[in-house]
């Protein structure tokens, strides 16, 4: 299994966005996580289109928009267009989750269903062959640096248990991303349990707080060193 290390830009320097997410990528992650959200589906307000479309010049990494806003379809194209690749939502945030999913693809985007700790994952079952990501939330979802909701990992060997089904009857492969509380010290449990992509925002951008970028490569290095023993 390949794995795949996704930060948050939640977690970055806002004064220095473009800079910050270069040098995460430089110091070897792969996907670049748009946390975006609207004060209404989750009680915080982050970044929109504007800022996707304005970070995009700045890497070739897959731009990873997790939206956390209700409704969704309004601003699908908008993310689409802006430059996102990937582009992900909460079953409960849209009217037809099929629909959703299929404006999505038709964007342009690959498309994926969020689940919250207590969001069953039973959404998925119908819309298998329309999903490219499932991503499990870890923590109730709103604001960063909360710590890893434990009873996540069941629900993760329950998403792996779908999606390995589904593809040996499809043949089609889904990814299996996590995103709340990651850190070097858990990150190999979380492997084991299924998931292959994961998001890990304080984690890392707080390792350069300091204004040193070299500060990263040390984070980013660690995290692979714990799946590298998976």
């Amino acid at each position: 299994m390949s794995f795949r290390i996704a930060p948050s830009i939640l977690s970055a320097n806002f004064a220095r966005l473009g800079e910050e997410v270069a040098n995460v990528i430089a110091s070897g992650a792969d996907w670049v996580h748009f946390d975006v959200m609207d004060n209404h589906y989750v009680p915080n307000l982050t970044i929109g289109p504007l800022v996707c479309e304005a970070i995009r010049p700045c890497t070739t990494a897959p731009i990873d928009v997790h939206l956390m806003v209700k409704p969704v379809d309004r601003i699908v194209p908008d993310f689409a267009k802006a430059g996102a690749n990937i582009i992900t939502f909460h079953p409960e945030a849209s009217e037809h989750v099929d629909r959703t999913l299929g404006l999505i693809r038709d964007s342009g985007c690959q498309a994926g269903l969020v689940f919250n700790p207590a969001t069953p994952l039973n959404w998925m079952d119908h819309v298998m062959d329309k999903l490219d990501v499932v991503l499990l939330m870890s923590v109730n979802p709103g604001f960063g640096g909360q710590s890893f909701i434990p009873g996540t990992l069941d629900k993760l060997r329950e998403a792996r248990a779908k999606i390995d089904a589904y593809t040996a009857r499809s043949g089609r492969q889904i990814l299996l991303e996590i995103d709340g509380g990651v850190k070097v010290d858990n990150i190999a449990e979380i492997a084991r349990a299924g998931a292959d992509t994961f998001v890990a925002g304080s984690a890392v951008f707080g390792a350069g707080k300091d204004g040193d970028p070299q500060r990263y490569n040390s984070v980013i290095a660690a995290l692979r060193s714990a799946l590298a023993g998976v």
